[in-house]
């Protein structure tokens, strides 16, 4: 059976582990051939081994304009194309607002926004001038709509990557080129590792997703593989919330768990 990306050829930054590693593993299970961006050259190379010749890597600091634009033109020179993207890198830092360290909050804003707007800058570029149109999802957060405690940096540089899809989306129409987003729950990644060591605020997020677990990276994986595909032609603009309904209860209030 041909799988649902055959012979297609896509960007994932964030790749070397967490959602965007899932999603590799997704996508080239489906035949797709990848290029892995990530920031941390030794784990990149590390587990593009698993993928052999359906993957290249490139390392790549996702602010940084040059780096963008030479991921993409290396994904062209490796594969003569680029059909799809997963805009997946990030980080966060926890403070409240009126200790927020600046260097820390505007380090946030420029990973989770602005290296976002750069990517889909320099990937829609790529699909416009190749005529065939193409998928560009963004990975947002619950967070987008959200707001949390000592995360101000985080919930507007996701609030963000919401907006900047929806007006990507009116933008790009017009090329063929689909720009759509995800907004995960709380899903098990290194973003998340530290819900391990307080298993108190690992519980909390539990209890305030009415499906009752943890999510897992490949739970949205499966979403991003939707949204590339075919089967999500007629999708863009919009940002696909895949968070065990966790949303309709409200976001824990993590600082008094964590004080208690």
């Amino acid at each position: 059976m041909p799988g649902r990306l055959d012979g297609r050829a896509g960007i994932i930054t964030g790749g070397a582990s967490g959602i965007g590693l899932a999603c590799a593993r997704r996508f080239i299970a489906e035949g797709a051939r990848v290029m892995l961006a990530d920031r941390n050259a030794e784990l990149l190379n590390e587990v593009a081994q698993e993928f052999g010749a359906n993957c290249a890597v490139s390392v790549v600091d996702v602010t940084d304009e040059a780096d963008v634009e030479r991921m993409v033109q290396s994904t062209i020179d490796t594969f003569g194309r680029i059909d799809h993207a997963i805009n997946s890198a990030a980080w966060a830092t926890y403070s409240t607002i009126v200790d927020h360290d600046m260097a820390e909050f505007r380090a946030v804003v420029d990973t989770c926004l602005t290296g976002v707007m750069l990517c889909v800058k320099h990937e829609a570029r790529a699909m416009r001038d190749q005529g065939e149109g193409g998928a560009i999802v963004n990975i947002a957060s619950i967070n987008a709509r959200l707001a949390a405690e000592g995360l101000a940096a985080y919930c507007c540089s996701k609030a963000g990557v919401e907006m900047l899809t929806r007006i990507a989306a009116i933008e790009l129409g017009e090329f063929g080129i689909r720009v759509a987003g995800i907004g995960p729950g709380f899903v098990d990644t290194p973003l998340t590792a530290f819900s391990r060591v307080l298993p108190v605020i690992r519980d909390a997020y539990i209890a305030s997703t009415p499906l009752g677990r943890v999510g897992a990276p490949e739970d949205i994986a499966d979403a991003a593989l939707f949204l590339v595909s075919d089967d999500g032609r007629w999708v863009s603009g919009d940002t696909l919330f895949v968070d065990g309904a966790s949303m309709q209860k409200g976001y824990p209030e993590i600082t008094k768990i964590a004080s208690s």
